[in-house]
């Protein structure tokens, strides 16, 4: 039975760009599974209520249901160990590591870079409560946090470790990617479906590893739909 993947779309079905469904979506690839996903929208709360939850991602695997993208990739560890993606012990703490620092450094800083990009990628019916949720999360109006310029300065800064990393090797897990590179990946992709921001130089190593990660599993990242792709998005 293929796996079932709640994934959130925008103002078109075929928009996806939550960066925690994008890391799913990527490992589910790495592990060579299908996948069926559904489109959800940040108000369909109803359609989850199976799942005891109110965001996604969530995986339905045969008898399986699995919240939240980190427990996902355990989940599928377990469930198909061949190609790991988190692996065990040192291994699977590094992965833990960049997935706290995607969420806390990297996060902020394209979310400030792209918020306005995001809102209007946003279905018009989910809008009153993507501003008023992320407002009072924020404390202050998207427009007033909103500033591309202090984004990408927040962000370079934010890079480093990664460019480091990635001095050394092609992925963040080494030769290979796995856990730890589509946990840090799913952000770029947040980035690269709602947005035409350039948020890195082109002779930045970060910027050769998007690439590379753009490329993966047939191409997985460069085949998804952007909002530059949808006709009319921005009438």
């Amino acid at each position: 039975m293929t796996p079932v993947l709640y994934d959130l779309c925008g103002i078109d079905e075929r928009l996806r760009f939550s960066p925690y469904c994008w890391r799913v979506r990527y490992a589910l690839a790495h592990k060579g599974l299908g996948v069926e996903t559904r489109p959800w929208r940040f108000t369909d709360k109803e359609a989850l209520a199976f799942a005891d939850t109110d965001k996604v991602p969530v995986l339905v695997d045969g008898d399986e249901t699995v919240t939240d993208s980190y427990d996902i990739l355990r989940y599928l560890d377990r469930a198909y160990p061949e190609a790991p993606l988190l692996g065990e012990g040192e291994a699977e703490a590094r992965a833990r590591f960049f997935k706290h620092y995607a969420e806390r450094a990297l996060a902020p800083a394209i979310l400030r870079t792209i918020v306005m990009d995001l809102f209007n990628a946003i279905h018009p019916d989910d809008r009153a409560y993507f501003r008023e949720s992320r407002e009072a999360r924020l404390g202050r109006s998207l427009e007033e946090f909103h500033s591309p310029a202090k984004g990408l300065s927040q962000l370079d800064a934010a890079l480093a470790p990664l460019r480091g990393r990635l001095e050394e090797a092609d992925f963040l897990d080494g030769d290979a990617p796995a856990g730890a590179d589509y946990l840090v990946f799913g952000f770029f992709m947040w980035a690269h479906c709602v947005s035409s921001a350039d948020l890195i130089s082109n002779a930045d190593p970060v910027y050769a590893w998007r690439e590379r990660m753009l490329d993966l599993h047939d191409g997985l990242g460069r085949e998804a739909t952007r909002v530059t792709d949808i006709e009319g998005a921005y009438r």
